[in-house]
């Protein structure tokens, strides 16, 4: 299909509760890097902890490499610095300590394949097993970044192993030009109604302060969240898809 088709599609699919998306199972949100958990998933997040039924977010990546050229922000820290606040994040969002794990894998080189794959793939196993997950999260497999096509392989990889569902989420699939062709069916599943959470999830992705250019000023090649990306997680709504 033609990304204009994919999208409009994404923008037709129903719009549906927590309960209907859910069906009553506790997620597991795999975020390639410290901050996609809210740009995708923050009024999801919300909503389960305002319901009762926080999910776990698993983050893959420190995410040490979104300003390779900066002197004041060395890897280090700026590793300290994401991680902290994707916990702010979530704890605006209102999920609660002890459901947030950090895998720490290194930005843009998540394994899709291989020693490290599996390793990564079994301890995200531990933790559906280990808490009553039913259902995995993750970012739609064509999104064009490698740790977000990496993340869609081992959340299908985990779902299929633990015998579970599997829903994903786009965030740069958004952005691809109307004329790229992907292999990918005609979508299936809803839009999330979030119009009660969208300030809040506003709050949590802003907390990704290092991401909108006024944190980091040493590095001018770094990464900044553009508008345009912006704007489209302005919507009360979420997008997810029945993989």
């Amino acid at each position: 299909m033609r990304m204009d088709e994919v999208r409009q599609a994404w923008n037709e699919l129903p719009l549906a509760t927590l309960d209907e998306v859910l069906q009553g199972r506790v997620p597991l949100i795999i975020a390639p890097h410290p901050d996609d958990e809210s740009l995708g998933c923050g009024g999801l997040i919300a909503q389960c902890c305002a319901a009762g039924i926080p999910p776990h977010v698993v983050i893959l990546t420190d995410g040490c490499h979104s300003h390779p050229g900066s002197v004041t922000h060395p890897p280090e820290r700026l590793r300290n610095l994401r991680e902290q606040e994707a916990r702010d994040a979530l704890l605006l969002l209102g999920l609660p300590h002890g459901h947030s794990w950090f895998m720490g894998l290194m930005d843009s080189d998540v394994p899709s394949a291989g020693p490290s794959f599996q390793f990564a793939a079994r301890r995200i196993a531990g933790i559906c097993e280990n808490h009553d997950c039913k259902v995995i999260i993750t970012t739609w497999r064509h999104d064009p970044h490698c740790d977000h096509e990496a993340a869609a392989t081992l959340g299908e990889h985990v779902a299929v192993r633990e015998g579970i569902a599997l829903l994903s989420y786009p965030v740069w699939g958004w952005t691809l030009p109307d004329d790229q062709v992907v292999d990918e069916p005609q979508p299936r599943g809803w839009r999330l109604d979030i119009s009660s959470e969208i300030d809040l999830k506003q709050q949590a992705i802003a907390t990704h302060a290092t991401q909108y250019g006024g944190v980091v000023l040493d590095d001018p090649e770094g990464f900044t969240l553009p508008d345009g990306l912006l704007d489209i997680f302005r919507r009360p709504v979420e997008t997810f898809l029945v993989s």
